[in-house]
C-alpha cells in the first residue's frame, strides 16, 4: 500500500475519533496499533514495550510533574496579588500601565511555572477585574491577559518545550535558551503595542486618578513583593544557566523553594501540608494525562518510523523541485490550522515524528524549527473557535463578557505573534544566539 494514502488514512481515522470525543492517548494509542497490526502483524507490536519503557524511565520527563506542582503550589501562594499591588503603584499613572503591568507578571509566571492556564487564570482573577473598574476598554483588558498568559509556552522553564525536546532528541537546555530572547520580544511587542494604543486612544486604558497615586516611598517599598518571585526564579532558570542542574534536578529544587514560600506566608506548617497534598493530587492527574498522551504518541510514531515517511516526503519534494522555504511555510500554515481545533500535546505527538526529521533533512535547524513550533502553540492558543485560553477567560470574566467580546480581543495580540514568527524565520540568530553563547 502507498505511504501517503496510509498516513492519510491515518489522519482520518484520528479526526473521526477525536469527533466521536475520544480521549486524545487513546486515539493516538488505537490508531498506531492498528496500522501497525494492519501492516505488519503482530509481531511488530513487541517493538513498542521497549520503547514505552526507554521513554517513560527518562528522566528528562521527570520535570514534567515537578514544574506542574510549582504551578499548583503558586495558585495558593498569592504571590500574584502582591506583584500586582507593586505595578499598580508604579505603572498606574502610566496610560495602559496595568495592562503593560499584567504582561511584565505574566512573564514573571511564566518564568516560575511553565504552564499558560496558571497565569491566564490568576490574572483574570486579579488584573481584569481592576482594570474594568478603572475604565479600561475590556477588549484591551482581555486581551492583555490572554497574550500574556500564552507566553508560558515560549519563556523557560515550559512543559510544552520539555515534551517536545524529549520527542525529538534536543536537549532541553538548549530549548530553554533558544526560548529566552523569542519570549521577551514578545512580551516587549505587547508591552510597546499598549502603550501605543493607549497614547493614541486615553480612553482606551486611562491612568488612575491623582488621588490613588502612591507616594515614592510606597513606590519603592512595594519593590520588596519581588522578592519571592525571583528567588524561584533564580533557583530553577539560574541553576540551570549557570550550570549547576541540569533542568530536571533545577525543577526538584524549584519544587522545594515553592513549598518553602508556602510555608513562610502561610505560617503554619498545617495549612502548608493542606496546599501540598492538594498540589500533589491536581499534579498527578496532570501528569497522568499527559504520559498517557506520550504513550499514545509511541503507537502512533512507530508506523511513521515503519513506513520511512520523512525520507519518502523528501525525495518526493526533491522530485518536484519544490523550494524549502515553500515546505517550512506549508508546516506553519498546518501548524495554525490544526491549532484552531486541537491542543498542544495532540499536535506535537501527530507533527512531530514526521516534521523533525523532514526539517533535518531539508537542512533546516531542528532546534531553530522548535521554537517555530511553539510560537505557532501560542498562536493556537487564543486563536478562536477553540483557543485553550479563550476558555481560561469565559471562566473568570463578568457575566456581561460575551465569548464574542473575547474573539474580537485577542486578533491583535494574535497579529503581535505573527509578527514574531516572521522575526524568528528571517532572523534565525534571534534564537541560535543564546544556545551558541551559553553553549549547554
Amino acid at each position: 500500500m502507498n505511504p501517503g494514502l496510509i498516513v492519510a488514512l491515518m489522519f482520518l481515522a484520528v479526526i473521526v475519533l477525536f469527533i466521536l470525543r475520544t480521549p486524545v492517548a487513546f486515539t493516538l494509542g488505537v490508531v498506531g496499533i492498528g496500522f501497525l497490526l494492519l501492516l505488519n502483524g503482530p509481531r511488530f507490536l513487541m517493538m513498542l514495550p521497549p520503547a514505552i519503557l526507554e521513554t517513560m524511565t527518562s528522566i528528562i520527563l521527570l520535570a514534567i510533574p515537578l514544574f506542574i506542582f510549582i504551578g499548583c503550589m503558586l495558585e495558593k501562594s498569592g504571590i500574584a496579588d502582591e506583584i500586582f499591588e507593586m505595578i499598580y503603584k508604579w505603572l498606574g499613572p502610566v496610560p495602559g500601565g496595568l495592562a503593560i503591568g499584567t504582561v511584565f507578571i505574566c512573564v514573571i509566571f511564566a518564568a516560575m511555572v511553565g504552564v499558560v492556564g496558571a497565569a491566564t487564570v490568576t490574572m483574570g482573577l486579579i488584573a481584569l477585574p481592576a482594570m474594568l473598574k478603572r475604565n479600561y476598554k475590556s477588549t484591551l483588558a482581555i486581551g492583555c491577559i490572554s497574550g500574556g498568559g500564552a507566553l508560558g509556552f515560549l519563556i523557560p522553564p515550559s512543559v510544552t518545550m520539555i515534551v517536545y525536546a524529549s520527542l525529538s532528541n534536543l536537549s532541553i537546555g538548549k530549548m530553554f535558551l533558544a526560548g529566552v530572547i523569542p519570549g521577551f520580544l514578545l512580551a516587549g511587542l505587547f508591552m510597546s503595542y499598549i502603550l501605543i494604543r493607549s497614547l493614541l486612544d486615553p480612553t482606551l486604558a486611562p491612568p488612575i486618578p491623582v488621588e490613588e497615586r502612591a507616594t515614592w516611598a510606597e513606590k519603592f517599598a512595594s519593590i520588596k513583593n519581588l522578592a519571592m518571585p525571583f528567588v524561584l526564579i533564580f533557583s530553577i532558570m539560574g541553576t540551570i544557566f549557570s550550570g549547576l542542574a541540569t533542568p530536571t534536578e533545577a525543577a526538584a529544587v524549584g519544587a522545594f523553594v515553592s513549598m518553602g514560600i508556602v510555608l513562610i506566608r502561610e505560617k503554619s506548617a498545617k495549612k502548608t501540608m493542606k496546599v501540598v497534598t492538594d498540589a500533589a493530587e491536581k499534579t498527578a492527574l496532570l501528569t497522568s494525562m499527559v504520559l498517557w498522551i506520550i504513550i499514545g504518541c509511541l503507537a502512533f510514531s512507530a508506523v511513521v518510523n515503519t513506513l520511512g515517511l520523512p525520507l519518502l516526503l523528501k525525495d518526493f519534494i526533491d522530485a518536484l523541485g519544490i523550494n524549502r522555504w515553500v515546505v517550512l511555510v506549508a508546516m506553519q500554515l498546518s501548524f495554525f490550522m490544526l491549532g484552531m481545533v486541537m491542543d498542544d500535546l495532540p499536535i506535537i505527538m501527530i507533527t512531530v515524528p514526521i516534521y523533525v526529521p523532514l526539517v533535518t533533512l531539508l537542512g533546516f535547524d531542528p532546534l531553530w524549527f522548535g521554537i517555530l513550533f511553539i510560537v505557532n502553540m501560542q498562536m493556537a492558543y487564543l486563536t478562536p473557535p477553540f483557543g485553550f485560553v479563550l476558555f481560561y477567560m469565559k471562566g473568570v470574566v463578568p457575566p456581561h463578557i460575551t465569548m464574542g467580546d473575547i474573539y474580537r480581543s485577542v486578533w491583535p495580540f494574535i497579529g503581535l505573534q505573527a509578527l514574531c514568527l516572521l522575526i524568528i524565520i528571517f532572523f534565525p540568530q534571534v534564537v541560535l544566539w543564546l544556545p551558541s553563547v551559553v553553549g549547554m
